[in-house]
């Protein structure tokens, strides 16, 4: 017999509320705000937007930075569609070392690690002509060059190709040695060859001894001492036959001792090259630019652009001797740095001549790649 009446008479007080609450917590959760009915297990808000910002400030402070590198790549063939094996490649870029490479038994070769920027490319192979060609490398591009067909050459450029650096540099200078302005001036402190190979010792000797025993030269001399003669200058000369005999010596030996010192005895001390490498491309700014900076800077022989010690000093050494044979006609050291000032503006205006009117005035001057801009 179930005894549960008798026995459970105590939970009655308590049955109204119980009921009472069980009927309305329905009501009150779906009467509750949004945000408080939701259940307490769902998970926490995404985090990703914040990691995005993380991101992309990170790829913005890359590209605040260097540009990254690339690479050029490509493949060597003969005319008959053959690959070429142990082709020598240079690559070329301005203010830059060379890199070379050989193509392998693919006929394929690769530079890594290129910024960006224009490139010069020269490919050469015994028994073939040099090929060049260049482009412009954008940051981080995979550059591909079209394939490079190299063509036979004759018995002569067969000659040429296996050529030492010290001989093609002798080949080049002696086409330097032809180069005259107006078909007339001497011109032969200029190369047109933008990555032309660097001039040993005696090659900067030689070519300091044919720019000042060219008879141009002593008719140069001889109008500037006349030049001088008309205005008295250096009146301690006095005049006559004796007064010009003086002048022309002097201005002789400034000509001599500028050329050596500045072009020979220097450069291969310091082991720099004394020549003017011509540009030819860009816009004229850049390239007036260029040129005024290249009287105080230059390239070393392997190629890097530095001070040019050799010029500097050059031009204040030779003006201290000068003051051995010039009368005292005023301080010293007024007169030795107010020439070394004069030498160094003058090789400025006239690499300007040089950068855009010399090389329209030089008959026959060779042609080169010009340098990238």
């Amino acid at each position: 017999m179930y005894m549960g009446s008798k026995d459970h008479k105590w939970l009655y007080p308590f049955a109204g509320p119980l009921l009472v609450s069980l009927a309305i917590v329905p009501f009150l959760e779906s009467s509750a705000p949004a945000q408080l009915r939701k259940p307490p297990s769902a998970a926490p808000e995404s985090r990703w937007p914040e990691l995005s910002e993380i991101v992309v400030a990170a790829a913005s402070e890359e590209q605040l930075g260097q540009d990254p590198a690339g690479t050029i790549s490509g493949t060597i063939l003969d005319e008959t569609g053959a690959l070429i094996e142990g082709a020598h490649v240079r690559l070329s870029r301005e203010g830059q070392p060379g890199q070379d490479e050989l193509s392998d038994r693919e006929g394929e070769f690769s530079f890594s690690s290129v910024l960006a920027g224009p490139f010069e490319l020269k490919v050469m192979f015994e028994g073939f002509t040099t090929h060049i060609c260049s482009g412009t490398l954008r940051p981080g591009e995979n550059y591909a060059v079209p394939p490079i067909t190299l063509v036979v050459a004759g018995a002569s450029t067969n000659i040429e190709v296996a050529m030492s650096q010290t001989e093609v540099a002798e080949a080049e200078l002696k086409d330097q040695e032809k180069q005259r302005v107006v078909g007339a001036l001497p011109n032969f402190y200029v190369t047109y060859d933008p990555v032309a190979p660097p001039l040993t010792a005696r090659q900067k000797f030689n070519l300091a001894w044919k720019a000042t025993t060219d008879p141009v030269n002593f008719m140069v001399t001889a109008g500037i001492a006349g030049m001088g003669q008309a205005a008295t200058s250096f009146a301690g000369y006095g005049q006559g036959a004796q007064g010009y005999g003086k002048r022309f010596a002097a201005a002789y030996a400034d000509s001599v001792t500028g050329t050596f010192l500045g072009g020979a005895i220097l450069p291969s001390i310091f082991r720099q090259d004394p020549r003017y490498f011509y540009k030819g491309a860009g816009t004229a700014h850049s390239r007036i630019l260029y040129a005024l900076t290249r009287a105080v800077v230059c390239k070393n022989d392997k190629g890097h652009w530095q001070a040019n010690y050799s010029a500097i000093v050059g031009s204040f050494a030779s003006a201290g001797i000068s003051n051995l044979y010039y009368p005292a006609d005023r301080s010293r050291a007024d007169s030795t740095i107010e020439n070394t000032l004069v030498g160094i503006g003058s090789s400025a205006v006239t690499n300007v001549l040089q950068e855009f009117v010399f090389r329209k005035l030089t008959p026959h001057a060779p042609n080169y790649a010009t340098a990238a801009p």
